[in-house]
């Protein structure tokens, strides 16, 4: 199942015209010699460790909670800090195209943890640690001991080290003033290992974003973090240990609902995955339902409402709550903080109810651990979690695969997934880099229109909700690169081959969301495909919804 970096599945917003292609940000010329490993301080970067993303469920709407009022800020260090150079013989850079074809993470992986994992340098390199016009003599000194007086070699450096950055950037053909193609050049070289072109643009780079800015320039300020995180080999580090500004249990909650709000791609998932699972376990009398990421168990308020409206009476409903970490930190407990909770609306809407907890993750399920009982109707749920699950190109476990053959072989009345449309699972690192900057451009995109750019609640919620997950495709690799989403056909081959089927999601499903939308923005697109919803923002698909039997 190799990617392209760009496959995007054609789709009803096929139609309209296409968002900017990872492909067009291409350079040929014959690439130079690739220099040392570039080495970064590991204090050139701040980014926060809790996060609620959109792999995160929110509170219910009825949550209230007052908000802190810190500020955030990106604390990397000195443009100076950063300032090396290559050796002499490197004196350009010009980044290959971006590769199109197909390869294996593990493959990708390796090569990168060859080269970033700071090495000596070696002796045909040379670091600038002091004057330069210091180093030139020394150099011009040691070449006319070794090739003679009228050697150009020092001359070449001269030329190089006198350059301003604007002015070599300019004369080595880099975008001026284009933050997105200068994002991705900046890549280029992270993959390409160019010391000296690294130096010149990330100090560029950071002048022109902002956490208070444009979209792009918001999202660029978290983008370029994961690059320096990258060259310094701390991805995982930050990801899941750093506790710079580190918000309370309270606060993260608040801002999970700022986001929950502020947008309708969580809402679209609860509403069109209740839908199938309503009517796939319509005149079912005992209910278990599954959920592999139930987080604060929002999702089920409404079923359990549309539930106890049922001709008849209601069923008896039993759900099963598998938890993580960040959910739990933010809720300031465990699961039985859900059943509580769960229990009192059930019983408020006089639904039979019971609830089961699972506090292990979503990888480690086995059937011993779901309990599942003869003669209940199951749904199984996955709500913007399996790209969470790691795959083949990962362990040999495969255990996303295994998973689906798992709940297969309980026989579900209906399975339903949730998921990012977007290619990020195998794609090589500048696909891959590409993606992720067209991707969360739409996201922020919208989220612009519904708070202010210079509002603090906004800054944290982008921080705390979205960052984390952005530097984790940038700069982690491996298992320790845990964003892994894939395009809905992808998912669809999963699927099928683990032996499900397609239940097309209904008419009556579609009409539910299409109304949702009209509280928002005319820009979020709905399109419907063979029983599939896609939701997107303008042009750009950002979340699908499917269900399967």
């Amino acid at each position: 199942m190799a990617d392209t970096p760009t496959s995007r599945m054609m789709h009803p917003f096929s139609k309209m015209q296409q968002r900017q292609n990872p492909n067009q940000f291409q350079y040929s010329a014959n690439p130079q010699r690739p220099c040392h490993t570039y080495q970064s301080s590991p204090d050139t970067h701040v980014v926060p460790q809790h996060h609620y993303s959109l792999n995160s469920h929110s509170p219910d709407a009825s949550y209230e909670n007052q908000v802190t009022q810190n500020k955030y800020t990106l604390n990397s260090s000195a443009a100076a800090d950063l300032m090396r150079h290559d050796s002499p013989s490197s004196n350009s850079f010009t980044p290959p195209s971006i590769r199109s074809g197909s390869g294996s993470p593990s493959s990708q992986d390796d090569s990168h943890s060859d080269s970033t994992n700071g090495s000596p340098v070696s002796a045909s390199c040379v670091t600038v640690t002091e004057d330069p016009t210091d180093l030139k003599q020394k150099l011009k000194d040691l070449e006319a001991a070794m090739l003679g007086p009228d050697s150009e070699i020092v001359n070449s450096l001269e030329n190089k080290l006198s350059l301003e950055p604007e002015k070599w950037m300019q004369q080595k053909g880099f975008p001026r003033g284009n933050l997105k193609e200068l994002l991705i050049t900046c890549a280029i070289a992270v993959e390409e290992n160019n010391g000296l072109a690294i130096d010149m643009m990330v100090p560029e780079l950071r002048k022109m974003v902002a956490v208070s800015g444009e979209p792009l320039e918001r999202l660029g300020a978290y983008m370029v973090e994961g690059l320096v995180a990258r060259l310094a080999s701390s991805g995982h580090s930050i990801y899941k240990a750093l506790k710079c500004k580190e918000p309370k249990g309270s606060d993260l909650l608040s801002y999970m609902h700022f986001l929950y709000e502020a947008c309708p791609y969580f809402k679209f998932g609860y509403m069109s995955a209740n839908g199938a699972i309503a009517e796939a376990v319509k005149g079912e009398d005992r209910i278990h339902i599954i959920d592999f990421h139930i987080s604060q168990g929002a999702q089920w308020i409404s079923l359990l409402q549309a539930l106890a409206a049922r001709p008849g009476g209601p069923p008896t409903v039993r759900i099963t709550g598998i938890d993580d970490s960040v959910s739990a930190y933010a809720r300031g407990g465990g699961l039985e903080l859900v059943g509580r909770r769960l229990s009192h609306i059930a019983g408020l809407y006089k639904v039979p109810f019971e609830f089961c907890s699972l506090a292990i993750a979503g990888d480690e399920v086995e059937e011993k651990h779901l309990g599942v009982r003869a003669g209940e109707a199951l749904a199984v749920n996955f709500t913007l979690e399996l790209h969470h699950i790691p795959d083949e190109t990962v362990s040999t476990a495969n255990h996303r695969d295994r998973i689906l053959r798992l709940v297969k072989s309980l026989s579900p009345k209906v399975l339903t997934l949730v998921e990012q449309e977007s290619n990020t699972n195998t794609a090589p690192f500048v696909p891959r880099f590409a993606e992720t900057l067209d991707y969360y451009t739409a996201i922020f995109e919208s989220i612009d229109l519904s708070l202010p750019r210079d509002d603090k609640e906004r800054i944290n919620m982008e921080q705390h909700c979205l960052a984390r997950e952005i530097v984790n495709l940038v700069a982690c690799e491996g298992a320790e690169r845990v964003e892994r989403h894939e395009v809905f056909g992808k998912w669809k081959a999963r699927l099928m081959m683990a032996g499900f089927r397609p239940s097309p999601l209904s008419s009556l499903v579609n009409a539910t969301i299409r109304t949702l939308l009209q509280s928002y923005s005319v820009d979020y697109k709905l399109a419907e495909t063979d029983g599939v919803l896609y939701l997107g923002w303008k042009n750009r698909p950002l979340v699908v919804s499917s269900a399967w039997h």
